[in-house]
């Protein structure tokens, strides 16, 4: 099971929805216009068809982190959203994070932290929201392995990424 968290709006379902359509189709090509999305509110399960492997990945909606912990028992990897087009919305994600690579049931979980929302002109530059979330200082300090990438769920840039990452993190369980 993978867990895929982040805030309210950050862009969880639409990436799920792109993943599923990717990992069912060869290509970005085909991922044709966005599908319309609502916030989630509760829990959305997608089973993704990998190279060798299928995984599931539950979405959990931003206004439940306060229960996001119990979750995590089941987890062998988390992938964190942060919209990087949301000036407002960066120090409580990194609060967030914080709080689920603290989580001693994730301590041997693989994370992947996706900032979203590359398309967007008004996005801040990957150098400008490592350097507010002091991601060299968190991957140093975490206990468990993480990946950073940008990606845009809307125009499909990062999505096969995202894929691979998935695919090599459950090989190594």
């Amino acid at each position: 099971m993978c867990l895929l968290l982040g805030a309210t709006g950050v862009g969880k379902t639409l990436l799920l929805k792109r993943l599923q359509k990717l990992s069912l189709r060869d290509g970005v090509s085909e991922l044709g216009e966005p599908p319309v999305t609502l916030p989630t509110v509760g829990t959305n399960l997608t089973d993704l068809t990998l190279k060798k492997q299928n995984v599931t990945v539950r979405e959990l909606g931003g206004c439940m982190g306060p229960i996001w912990p119990s979750y995590y028992p089941d987890c062998s990897s988390v992938i964190f959203m942060v919209d990087s087009a949301n000036i407002t919305q960066i120090s409580s994600s990194c609060i967030l994070l914080l709080s689920v690579l603290s989580a001693e049931q994730l301590h041997n979980a693989s994370v992947l932290v996706i900032f979203n929302k590359r398309d967007l002109p008004c996005t801040m530059s990957l150098v400008e929201i490592k350097s507010l979330f002091r991601m060299d200082d968190i991957i140093a300090s975490a206990p468990q392995p993480i990946t950073t990438l940008e990606l845009s769920s809307r125009s499909g840039q990062g999505l096969q990424e995202v894929l691979d990452w998935l695919d090599s993190t459950l090989k190594d369980q």
